[in-house]
């Protein structure tokens, strides 16, 4: 006999990714990308200090590229493991 079984796991939104990104910027990558928040926040008060914010401009983008990355490929080995 055979054991069915079915695994229940929520997918992440792309939109609530960017969202959370553009409006917390690192901070806003834990909903997606836990490591990638890590690095992004150490890299972001690093940068973000020695240019006196500057550097925000081409971080915060960044941030909420990877974010939205991070969701898409998290939805998409979801599926994949589906099948």
């Amino acid at each position: 006999m055979t054991e069915n079984r079915i695994i229940v796991s929520n997918t992440k939104s792309v939109g609530l990714s960017l969202i959370l990104t553009f409006l917390f910027g690192s901070l806003g990558m834990l909903y997606s990308t836990i490591l990638g928040a890590i690095l992004m926040i150490v890299v972001e008060g690093i940068l973000g200090f020695l240019t006196f914010g500057v550097a925000l401009f081409i971080t915060h983008p960044i941030c909420m590229i990877w974010g939205a990355v991070a969701a898409h490929n998290y939805n998409k080995r979801l599926v994949n493991a589906a099948h």
